[in-house]
């Protein structure tokens, strides 16, 4: 069973049909090249990936899961849609990182938001507990669980600024902890982007034309750092322009042309034995671009 299993997606804005039925599958530590014109439906199709956008139709199984079925997106609570969506990380074009925080914190912002939650639950816990604790006993119930959920939050933001560092290595951006986005290149901004998807260590890190918004010197950097995560055994789906990269780092490629999968297979099978002429089409003019 693949790890993840795409199954007939539609999307719909208004009268405009953006994908029209997109099924495939990945396995897990595969990386995805998603190619195609701008315009046929690749970014959609991670919006909808990530629940940025509730697909029409169509169906999600992660890992053996059923996780999404368009069917019944009408029943998905609020919360039910943010759990579903931290499967899975994104990195957008334009970085978004938060212009008024540093780098690192940046990075730590979903880990510290996230254990907020947690630590808010266990309030409610220990609230309900107290109730329940005869009058008697609560004042030494009371310092008990207050020391439980002191424990609780320091452990959680060493474990928090422990996996920050532990990125910020990653990406090659340790020196850059404490600087603001303004100060850095667009380059560096991007991998502290990477970084911060990876933070939640997410099932499948999607990536929409992570170098489009660099100028061409600063591209090779982010690539490399996208490269690098392949042989930590991530599962990604990157969505790009760069042909010579999908093709060097992808294990299967997904054209998308009008809102369908034109064509898919090993880099080998697109680039150099495409089936379909639409494929054939966009690779001359991919090539004449890289040349122009």
């Amino acid at each position: 069973m693949a790890f993840l299993e795409i199954n007939n997606y539609h999307k719909r804005f208004g009268e405009n049909e953006v994908l029209k039925g997109i099924s495939f599958s990945l396995e897990k530590g595969e990386v995805l090249a998603v190619i195609g014109s701008s315009g046929g439906g690749k970014t959609t199709l991670l919006r909808c990936l990530n629940f940025l956008e509730m697909p029409d139709e169509g169906t999600l199984t992660l890992n053996g899961e059923l996780l999404f079925d368009a069917s019944r997106a009408r029943g998905y609570s609020d919360a039910q849609i943010r759990e579903k969506r931290l499967h899975f990380g994104l990195v957008f074009q334009q970085f978004n990182l938060f212009p008024q925080y540093t780098v690192f914190k940046n990075i730590a912002l979903a880990q510290t938001l996230l254990a907020g939650q947690e630590l808010r639950q266990k309030k409610k816990d220990f609230r309900a507990t107290l109730r329940l604790t005869p009058r008697g006993e609560r004042a030494r119930v009371r310092a008990e669980l207050r020391a439980a959920l002191d424990a609780l939050r320091a452990d959680r933001k060493e474990r928090i600024d422990a996996r920050t560092r532990e990125l910020l290595a990653r990406v090659g951006l340790t020196e850059k902890s404490a600087a603001y986005p303004f100060e850095l290149s667009g380059g560096q901004q991007q991998r502290v982007a990477i970084a911060r998807a990876l933070a939640l260590s997410p099932d499948i890190l999607c990536f929409d034309e992570p170098t489009s918004a660099l100028d061409p010197e600063l591209t090779g950097d982010v690539l490399e750092v996208i490269r690098g995560l392949k042989s930590s055994d991530s599962t990604m789906i990157v969505v790009t322009h760069e042909m010579g990269f999908a093709r060097s780092v992808a294990d299967r490629v997904l054209f998308i042309a009008d809102g369908v999968i034109e064509e898919q297979g090993t880099p080998a099978e697109v680039f150099d034995d495409p089936k379909s002429e639409k494929t054939r089409a966009f690779l001359r003019r991919s090539l004449e671009g890289a040349f122009a």
